[in-house]
């Protein structure tokens, strides 16, 4: 088995940090909100095993790569043109995009607009929505009546990196714990827990965080990992991304209701609100996704889904990829 190799690639803000593993077929890993390169550890190397070059990528914003500090650096567009500088870095023509959370929507718009490049697509936990439809900052501001939903909130520049910056660490610890299956609040028959999505006026998002407990996928080493990133890059190239989706919204109007027709594949879990939420995006999957191989909603399963569960998320990724690759 190969080693993970570290690579500085350019791309269009700089530079793109990258972890490779394996030869063959090349197939692009992203990851989300807020996590890195590393939330593929497990992927990487069964990847590989099965035969393709497997790339995880630092996102603009996190890690090594690049930290632009405009905001509209971090529009959509601007994404998917680093995947493409990454495709054509590592010398090659064209890949399969895989994405998770927010590099699950990164992902499909790597697709939809750049098809020359990316022929088929694998979706994460956050299913597909098209682009179109009202602004983002008005749907997400009417969301929770008198409370605040987590996106408006970090929306706002500076406030969440108020936030969670004292306490790096503590903060990443709570919010994996919120959304991962054995660790997030449960109903409770007398008293229903407060949704950690939403802020309370006058109050933080870590205020509904679990305390004192991980989640069984993560461990104190994999949380120095993620925290030391964080620590030394601060958050703001990462919350830039929420930031920017009224400038994707404009970016993207052309776009409106397209569909993405490569080869794709779905993975989300039971108990991840962002499937529940967008359970209507998943039904209309004929439409948007024709070219959809799979849909699969894995029982007992959380937000983190390829750390939650790493086998049963390596074994659906390498049969769909056999498939994809076997009819091209």
């Amino acid at each position: 088995m190969p080693h993970r190799t570290h690579h500085l690639v350019p791309g269009p803000a700089g530079r793109i940090h990258l972890v490779e593993q394996g030869s063959g077929p090349l197939v692009l890993l992203l990851h989300g909100f807020p996590e890195s390169w590393y939330s593929w550890r497990h992927q990487l190397p069964v990847l590989a095993a099965a035969g393709y070059r497997a790339v995880a990528v630092d996102v603009r914003g996190y890690g090594r790569s690049s930290k632009p500090e405009a905001v509209a650096a971090y529009r959509m567009t601007e994404l998917v043109e680093d995947n493409a500088a990454v495709v054509e870095a590592l010398g090659e023509r064209s890949a399969v995009v895989v994405g998770h959370d927010w590099g699950a929507t990164i992902a499909a718009h790597s697709a939809l607009l750049r098809p020359d490049v990316f022929h088929a697509v694998a979706l994460l936990s956050v299913p597909y929505t098209p682009p179109g439809g009202p602004r983002p900052s008005e749907v997400f501001a009417r969301l929770g009546g008198e409370e605040e939903f987590y996106v408006s909130y970090f929306q706002e520049p500076g406030r969440a990196e108020r936030e969670i910056e004292p306490d790096v660490r503590g903060w990443l610890a709570g919010f994996y714990a919120a959304l991962s299956a054995d660790t997030m609040p449960t109903a409770d028959a007398h008293l229903m827990p407060a949704d950690p999505h939403f802020v309370a006026p006058g109050g933080r998002l870590r205020d509904r965080f679990p305390a004192d407990r991980l989640p069984g996928w993560l461990t104190e080493d994999d949380l120095d990992v993620y925290a030391g990133e964080f620590e030394r890059t601060g958050l703001t190239g990462a919350l830039n991304r929420y930031r920017a989706m009224d400038r994707d919204w404009k970016d993207l109007a052309a776009h409106a209701g397209a569909a993405i027709r490569q080869p794709s594949l779905f993975l989300g879990g039971t108990l991840d609100a962002s499937t529940t939420w967008l359970s209507d995006a998943i039904d209309a999957f004929p439409t948007t996704l024709p070219g959809l191989r799979g849909a699969h909603l894995l029982d007992s399963c959380g937000h983190w889904i390829q750390q939650e569960r790493p086998e049963e998320v390596g074994r659906h990724l390498t049969d769909w990829l056999g498939s994809v690759v076997a009819g091209r």
